[in-house]
Order: structure tokens, then C-alpha cells, then sequence
């Protein structure tokens, strides 16, 4: 191995090598460790995460990486970040203003994300539009209202892949989108199963009923059982997210509310759990309906 090359200041006098006794720097996930100023770096951080102004900008530039969402912190004041917002609502890609805590969650401690950080997708979104026209007769489409935690979205993907939903549609805000945490949750089901964002879940409802697929949501106040809708039909089945359920406005607007009964002291499942449940009785009464 050639020794390494020597450096010289303005003076003429060596500097001393510092890096040769250290390994080769490798890009973690969440960025690096040290208090980095990446203002001037072009180069993304890593696969799933880019932080800093340029580095996110120039993302939003290309429109070759798929930018799940976008956090800009309270009060940030880069004069990059307006472009970024036009950049955002161009492409429709959610983005909201949060504390400068929520972005140093994400972060090493030192990491200078000059107050923006952009989420990238591990698979490609498809459109509404695109599920619904390529949707199988009777349709028996998926939507979630709110889920956020990307262990649940994932395990929710699978159950989906397994029932062979036509799609499943998320909103654009307020809920987790395809993370690299989903894509390993889904055990490979994400490479499979259509996703698509919503940006109002409500007027979503309405263009399903007027094309004749009944909107069915959960609730552990419904009075009909799961097991006892007609599943037969062109269907949507609508889950609420974890803890609060379907939005108010969204149970309002569904055609029918159904339950699974409890018959432990637990009065709920997990919602990757119920869409199992539910989505492998549309699957058993549709194939004794054949």
C-alpha cells in the first residue's frame, strides 16, 4: 500500500495526517455522528433519509427519488425552504412544520439538517385512479385512516398481498407512508400490493360510492358483524389507525360501520390484525360464492 500523500499548508509546513489511522467513513442511515455542514453537499445521506437544504432541494429537483414527505422545523429560516414548500405542493408531496425537536429525533446528535429533512419511499405510489380502474369485479379495495406506526402498515401490506386486495390507499398527511421500516415489516408483500395517497379520504368515500363500491368501516360500536355483511359485493373496507379508530367524518360517511365481537377482557385488535381477520372473510365468501 503507497504511504499516504503529504499536505502542505500556505506556509510550506507538512500538516500532520490525521485520517490514516482511521477506517474509511461509512454513510449510517440516520446521518453521521459528528456536526457535519452539509449545506454544500449535493450527495443524499442516505438511502431512506436526506437532511439539510440543498441536499433536499436538489432531490425535489431531480424527480428521480421518491420523497415520501417532507419536515421543516419551527421557525427555520434557510432561504432555500420557500422553493422547497413550491417544490412540495407541485408534486404533491405531503409536508408539514413541526418542532426542531421532532427533526433531531430523526438525527444523530451535531447533525446540521439546517431545520428540513426529507423521508424517501421505498416503493413507488400509484394513483387513485390507477387502482380503481384496474380494480377486479367485484373490486375489494383497502383504506386506512391514519396509521402510523410502519410495523402496522407493513403487516397490513402483507395481509393484503395474501388476500389479493385490488390496492391500498392511504392519506397524504397524518399517517406513515412506504418507510424502508415498511418494506421490511411487509416481508416483500410492498413490491406487490398498490399504494396509492389521498389527499381528502372523504371525497375518496364519495367517488367510491358513485362507482357503485359499498365504503365499509370499523367500529367496536357497530351493530353488525363482520362476518354477517354481504362481502360479495364491489367493497371497500376502511380501518381507523391505532388507538382512535375512523375519524369521525369518515365513519359518518361510510355506507355501513361492521365489528369483530371480543369474547376476551381485551376489547380491541391490533389493525393489522383485524385486517386479516376481516379481509379473509371477504376472500372465503367470495370463493363459496363461485
Amino acid at each position: 500500500m503507497e504511504p499516504a500523500k503529504q499536505m502542505k499548508d500556505k506556509s510550506g509546513r507538512i500538516k500532520p495526517n490525521k485520517l490514516k489511522t482511521r477506517r474509511p467513513f461509512s454513510p449510517r442511515i440516520d446521518g453521521p455522528r459528528r456536526n457535519i455542514d452539509n449545506s454544500n453537499s449535493s450527495v443524499p445521506q442516505s438511502p431512506s433519509l436526506i437532511y439539510g437544504a440543498l441536499p433536499v432541494l436538489e432531490a425535489l429537483r431531480a424527480s428521480g427519488r421518491r420523497i415520501d414527505k417532507v419536515l421543516i422545523a419551527d421557525g427555520a429560516r434557510e432561504h432555500r425552504l420557500s422553493e422547497i414548500i413550491d417544490l412540495c405542493r407541485e408534486r404533491s408531496i405531503a409536508w408539514n412544520r413541526v418542532p426542531r425537536e421532532t427533526l433531531a429525533k430523526h438525527l444523530d446528535p451535531g447533525a446540521n439538517h439546517q431545520g428540513v429533512i426529507a423521508f424517501t419511499a421505498a416503493a413507488d405510489y400509484v394513483s387513485t385512479d390507477e387502482i380503481l380502474e384496474n380494480a377486479a369485479d367485484p373490486a375489494l379495495i383497502l383504506i386506512l385512516d391514519g396509521v402510523e406506526d410502519p410495523r402496522n402498515l407493513g403487516a397490513i401490506l402483507r395481509v393484503a398481498e395474501c388476500s389479493a386486495v385490488d390496492g391500498a390507499i392511504i392519506p397524504e398527511r397524518r399517517a406513515v407512508g412506504l418507510t424502508d421500516a415498511v418494506a421490511k415489516s411487509s416481508a416483500g408483500a410492498i413490491e406487490y400490493v398498490k399504494v396509492a395517497k389521498a389527499g381528502n379520504l372523504n371525497r375518496l368515500i364519495e367517488e367510491l360510492k358513485e362507482k357503485n363500491i359499498w365504503v365499509v368501516g370499523t367500529s367496536m360500536d357497530a351493530t353488525i358483524e363482520y362476518a354477517d355483511w354481504d362481502w360479495t359485493r364491489p367493497s371497500a373496507l376502511v380501518l381507523g389507525g391505532e388507538g382512535g379508530g375512523l375519524h369521525r367524518l369518515v365513519a359518518e360517511n361510510c355506507d355501513v360501520l361492521v365489528k369483530i365481537p371480543m369474547y376476551g377482557k381485551i376489547d380491541s385488535l391490533n389493525v393489522s390484525v383485524a385486517a386479516g381477520v376481516i379481509l379473509f372473510e371477504a376472500r372465503r365468501q367470495r370463493s363459496k360464492d363461485r
